[in-house]
């Protein structure tokens, strides 16, 4: 179960994570007041997916490495961990200011530094849980190790 169950989470994870940013970074270029505010006010509702693709993910992955340690187990591991705290003291608590800031529409100095935190850490987030899934790929065999130059 967890040879199909950790794949599909991550890469839900990593696709919810990535549509956060983008939705942000989209309607922050591009949008209006009230579409800053619907986005800003949708993103904590995401967490109803995020947050038990990330439970599914760290659970079922820590159940497949079993007691295998070093390498990309290892490398996976530090990863989620530094993912886990990234999201509970970082971005949780980010999109839930935004959002009371957004719905009160207070886009102040605060509002702006604030999501500028939440965007860092946010691609912080999307790279490694992108290393992770490459890291899982070539564990599996679903993407080759690189080896290097090939010869010509």
């Amino acid at each position: 179960m967890t040879r199909y169950l950790h794949p599909v989470a991550g890469i839900i994870a990593f696709l919810t994570v990535v549509v956060f940013a983008a939705s942000t970074v989209t309607v922050e270029l591009l949008g209006s007041k009230p579409a800053i505010i619907w986005v800003k006010t949708a993103i904590p509702w995401g967490f109803v997916v995020l947050i038990p693709a990330l439970i599914a993910t760290n659970a079922s992955g820590f159940n497949r490495a079993g007691r295998r340690t070093g390498g990309a187990v290892a490398r996976k591991k530090k990863r989620a961990i530094v993912i886990t705290l990234n999201g509970l003291f970082v971005l949780i608590p980010a999109a839930l200011f935004l959002a009371v800031q957004a719905r009160s529409e207070q886009f102040d100095v605060m509002f702006y530094a604030i999501q500028g935190v939440e965007l860092l850490a946010g691609a912080l987030n999307i790279t490694l849980l992108g290393l992770n899934i490459v890291d899982g790929a070539r564990m599996t065999g679903r993407l080759k190790k690189s080896g290097g130059a090939t010869p010509a």
